[in-house]
């Protein structure tokens, strides 16, 4: 994981220098269409603009020295849900409204391997499982009920039945018996993936500026001017792509969700491949070559974990690392390499937010944790508001 962050981080450093000289000039110029943030959904509304505007001064913000926000600290999950988070979508949202959003996630992940590549990606549709412990016999028993209906729910969206169950095959410890097995499930490696969209945006000569902080902006109805700490300068459209740091901008409709990660050193004789789902998803994780990556925990301190801040918390690690030891790798000897944390955007509904905040002011956050599935969609839906 360091390599493929250290790849991006030496690419945007590099941009960095390489347009220091632009943004002294910036301050006079019209023309501008305007990106915060270099993520999955930004660098995908940077390419749609590209393609609409071919002539376009296009410029995209970054407060960081690489991307800030989760496009390069998720897990890499090319998922649409479990059948447990969709039974709990189906709460709140009506099936058509579901079915809707699955399928925005299908066609983003869809545009997402046709934009880039398999092969870039690291695209390896092992499948997806979601597993249950002893203790959740009663909701286990409840989700292999409901697998028929869902699967129905679907159907619309994949023509085939989604989800079947499988008898647990990797040897975990204290749970049920059969696993939800999902075949449309995916991992992708995120390290190359941004790597490859920042290639390909910058081969569109989309200027790219890093470490830098927006201080204010106003919509003057024929240009927005932009402030930041060192320069300011005038933009015909500015679109924000900033999901879990969109707070203040969405007015509460969006709010951070901080998501803790760790990483194993490599594992002999591993013998896990796919993306695995754990209560209701609040737990998740995956083979990456011959080590586990863990993620969740956040349901453990909804308080503390709805933060812009990055870190981990003692609470939460250790139950990750309960759940190595006792479930996904028991009797296995492993150790913890690594560990980080990643910011998204979440709010009362799962549909994203794509919209015009003023006459040249936009938006499109809210990716509710799904990303690496919708992201390249959002992106281009936000652009095509222009």
């Amino acid at each position: 994981m360091h390599q493929y962050h250290w790849l991006i981080q030496n690419r945007i450093r590099f941009q960095r220098h390489r347009y220091e000289d632009n943004a002294q000039h910036a301050q006079s110029r019209n023309g501008w269409k305007l990106r915060f943030n270099i993520g999955i959904v930004g660098l995908h509304t940077a390419l749609r603009l590209r393609e609409k505007f071919p002539e376009s001064k296009i410029l995209i913000l970054e407060k960081g020295v690489l991307p800030q926000g989760a496009s390069t600290k998720n897990a890499g999950f090319a998922c649409f849900g479990s059948l447990s988070e969709i039974m709990e979508d189906l709460k709140n949202h009506s099936e058509d409204e579901v079915t809707q959003l699955i399928q925005k996630r299908w066609d983003g992940l869809q545009l997402l391997r046709k934009n880039l590549g398999d092969a870039v990606i690291d695209f390896k549709p092992f499948g997806g499982y979601e597993i249950f412990l002893r203790e959740e016999e009663s909701f286990y028993n409840e989700c292999l009920q409901k697998i028929p209906f869902i699967n129905e729910v679907l159907k619309p969206v994949f023509k085939n039945d989604v989800f079947s169950k499988e008898v647990d095959r990797f040897g975990f410890g204290n749970v049920q018996e059969y696993t939800i097995f999902n075949p449309f499930e995916a991992q992708i490696d995120t390290g190359n993936m941004m790597q490859a969209l920042l290639k390909l945006a910058i081969s569109k000569d989309v200027l790219i500026l890093n470490q830098q902080t927006v201080t204010s902006y106003v919509d003057h109805g024929d240009k927005v001017e932009v402030v930041l700490k060192d320069f300011s300068f005038t933009s015909k459209k500015v679109l924000f792509a900033t999901n879990g740091f969109a707070n203040a901008l969405t007015k509460g409709e969006v709010n951070p969700a901080r998501a803790q990660v760790l990483i194993t050193k490599p594992i002999e004789n591993l013998d896990i491949k796919g993306t695995f789902h754990l209560d209701k998803g609040y737990y998740y994780f995956r083979n990456i070559g011959d080590r586990i990556l863990l993620g969740g925990g956040r349901n453990l301190d909804f308080e503390r974990e709805t933060t812009t801040e990055f870190g981990q918390t003692e609470i939460i690690q250790n139950k990750l690392e309960q759940l190595l030891k006792d479930v996904i790798l028991p009797n296995k000897n492993f150790e913890v390499e690594h560990r980080w944390s990643g910011i998204m955007g979440v709010g009362n509904s799962k549909n994203p937010i794509v919209s015009q905040l003023s006459e040249n002011v936009y938006c499109g956050v809210r990716l509710g944790g799904m990303g690496i599935a919708i992201g390249s969609l959002i992106g281009t839906e936000l652009a095509d508001l222009v």
